[in-house]
């Protein structure tokens, strides 16, 4: 994938899963890393699982997925 897609993925994901988790964004650049990063943790869970996803809506799905775990375990850090 292309430089632009990783960013509108990572943007996309990182916005949805701050409307799941929170009920808001965290801007574009905040939305985008938290997109990224959630990425490498829901490749890396699927891979887990033996599950993988192709395309931009199985890449979008996976990013999302990770983003809210990641999300998730912030708030359990932030708590603790």
């Amino acid at each position: 994938m292309g430089f632009i897609a990783w960013l509108i993925i990572g943007g996309l994901a990182g916005w949805i899963a701050g409307n799941i988790m929170r009920g808001g964004g965290f801007g574009i650049l905040g939305n985008i890393g938290v997109g990224i990063v959630g990425a490498l943790v829901g490749g890396f869970l699927f891979s887990l699982l033996g599950l993988s996803s192709g395309g931009f809506i199985g890449s979008l799905v996976t990013a999302t997925v990770g983003a809210v775990v990641l999300l998730w375990v912030i708030s359990k850090v932030k708590k603790a």
